[in-house]
């Protein structure tokens, strides 16, 4: 007798017309739509260039975390690459309704996302994708990492920010590039290494290094997006009485540390066990606690 496994409950999808002013047609600012039929028009300047950004947020046993961060962040992305401001206020309400709206289970990933809209219109196109979150279990025990160039040095923000440093773009594909590269190279993940030398972070994830009792991170001003996970890790280590920081970090600052984490909104923690063929310490119990903080559970 064989068994199946029961099949994830449908993904919610919500429309926000409203997302970043009245609805122009005089309607509510968001409603729930039928994610099983085609809703973004093929002319949408998402699909033809790739032009929008989009936060991706963790929501575990119905719960959301750091979602005023998250938007806040959109917000960032979107003035960087012109787009009008969306109402967060809106957002927040359309992300509520998004995780009510969705079947309970214990691991939610929630991706707002927001374009420049139908070519010629000057209307944003937004919505709210809701779907049960991948199996990160693998991950979270630890994880091997390569460490791949990323071509750009970390004074892009300056000398270069039509570059875009720091903004999460819905333009993806050389971050997914990069993540097939590295498990060519036998690799789970890859830690992006600028061009004078330091490391920066992951295709969709922020470096975190323990150094004794001090904790680090690659400044934003080195052109990473500034984390909504490693912030709440900061807080919380601060709280417990270690020391947190930004540094410019080289890869042998962090084969020579006392352990390293890639950090996001879903897959929470995953340390790394090896960076290329270096062997890193791992801590399982200090791993969990930190899974604890970014599931909003400390």
């Amino acid at each position: 007798m064989t068994t199946t496994s029961p099949a994830a409950p449908a993904p919610v999808l919500v429309l926000v017309p409203g997302a970043t002013g009245a609805p122009t047609d005089g309607g509510a600012p968001f409603h729930l739509a039928d994610a099983t039929v085609p809703q973004l028009s093929i002319t949408d300047l998402v699909a033809t260039r790739g032009d929008g950004v989009f936060e991706t947020i963790g929501a575990f046993d119905g719960v959301p975390v750091n979602v005023g961060p998250h938007l806040a962040r959109l917000a960032r992305s979107a003035a960087q690459i012109e787009l009008p401001a969306p109402d967060q206020t809106v957002l927040a309400e359309a992300v509520d309704a998004a995780i009510t709206a969705h079947p309970p289970v214990a691991e939610l990933s929630v991706r707002v996302m927001l374009t420049r809209g139908i070519e010629g219109t000057g209307i944003p196109t937004c919505w709210i994708h809701a779907r049960v979150s991948d199996d990160w279990t693998p991950y979270r025990a630890g994880m091997r990492v390569a460490v791949l160039d990323r071509g750009l040095s970390t004074t892009v923000t300056e000398t270069s920010p039509w570059l875009l440093p720091g903004a999460k773009t819905l333009s993806y594909a050389v971050n997914m590039a990069a993540v097939r590269e590295a498990k060519r190279r036998g690799a789970a993940d890859v830690l992006f290494r600028a061009s004078d030398g330091y490391v920066l972070e992951g295709p969709t994830s922020t470096v975190l290094v323990r150094r004794g009792d001090e904790f680090l991170t690659t400044p934003v001003s080195a052109g990473v997006l500034p984390g909504t996970s490693v912030k709440s890790l900061f807080t919380w280590l601060e709280q417990e009485g270690m020391t947190v920081r930004d540094e410019l970090m080289t890869v042998a600052d962090v084969t020579g540390s006392d352990g390293a984490w890639l950090l996001s909104s879903t897959r929470l923690a995953a340390p790394i066990t090896h960076l290329d063929q270096v062997e890193l310490p791992v801590d399982p119990e200090l791993t969990a606690r930190f899974e604890a903080v970014l599931k909003g559970k400390a």
